[in-house]
């Protein structure tokens, strides 16, 4: 198996305290890079350090709440004057804000779009712009979520948010190519703080808590496990194994790991000197209406009582 080896790269990690964003921090480390922690509690952050360090691995902490220019510099700057450069930048802060379109407020909206999609733009620009200065490549690694490819009840903010960043990661990547800095979206599945909210996995977060192995219609059949089994794909897309994958999404969670499409034309109909509403609507049935697309996020299939 190829070696995945990251001595001598730095990389920023954002909301990097608990979850997922400490698996990834934990996991860069553990192939070699030096790692700047990010979380907007001092606390959590410090002690994501020393679980680090303590694992033999390099680390700093920047408490800064991501999503202003401001903090996107800090995040940069502190990486170069602790580690002397910036190789990877991993955009995963992010918070929830979940309510239906008519009751959620203009905070409600503003706050998720600020963390996940300004966070997003404005870290992953001023880490362009270092590794641009550096000559040398580089790789932004973008947090999505299936909320964002596919849409989620109750989450219009979240999912736009995730939707933005999937579309920049391909605009990015095309951007970029030319200074060998890649870019992707990863779009991880696993039991978080935010997951084990949903009733139906519950119990099974519970039982892995408990030292239960996760059942395989849940790791292999949803893809859906530890945040430890999302992280693998963190230093592989950071290292020189995946220096041709670039503008891509993909998903990982449990067993699986998916590479979703993007969004494309699945069929069209033509009229000559272009549609009326009448003509579209004797048309739409039997030509582009008859392969409409499901939204939502398919319901696990538990297995029968």
């Amino acid at each position: 198996m190829p070696s995945i080896d990251l001595s001598g790269k730095v990389a920023v990690v954002t909301g990097s305290g608990r979850g997922l964003g400490l698996a990834y921090a934990h996991a860069l480390a553990a192939h070699g890079a030096s790692v700047v922690v990010n979380d907007v509690d001092e606390a959590v952050a410090e002690a994501a350090v020393k679980s680090i360090t303590e694992a033999g691995g390099k680390a700093v902490a920047e408490v800064v709440p991501v999503g202003t220019s401001e903090a996107a510099e800090r995040l940069v700057n502190r990486a170069v004057e602790e580690f002397g450069r910036l190789d990877v930048l991993v955009t995963n802060a992010g918070i929830l804000r979940d309510k239906v379109l008519w009751k959620m407020t203009d905070d409600d909206f503003d706050a998720v779009i600020t963390t996940h999609l300004k966070g997003t733009f404005t870290c992953a620009r001023a880490a362009a712009v270092r590794m641009r200065e550096q000559g040398e490549g580089g790789s932004l690694i973008l947090v999505g979520s299936p909320a964002g490819q596919r849409g989620n009840f109750g989450q219009t903010n979240y999912a736009a948010a995730k939707a933005g960043i999937a579309a920049m990661a391909r605009t990015w990547s095309m951007e970029l190519g030319r200074a060998n800095i890649t870019v992707n979206a990863i779009v991880p599945v696993a039991a978080t703080a935010m997951t084990e909210t949903i009733p139906a996995f519950a119990p099974y977060i519970e039982a892995m808590r408990n030292g239960e192995p996760l059942p395989d219609f849940l790791r292999k059949g949803e893809g859906f496990g530890t945040p430890e089994d999302c992280a693998a794909l963190v230093p592989f897309l950071a290292s020189e194994a995946a220096r041709g994958i670039t503008g891509q999404a993909i998903g990982i969670g449990g067993d699986k790991v998916a590479l979703w499409s993007h969004p494309q034309e699945i069929r069209a109909a033509y009229a000559d000197g272009g549609w009326t509403p009448g003509t579209l609507a004797d048309a739409w049935p039997t030509s582009v209406g008859a392969e409409l697309q499901s939204v939502g996020i398919p319901a696990p299939k538990f297995p029968e009582a």
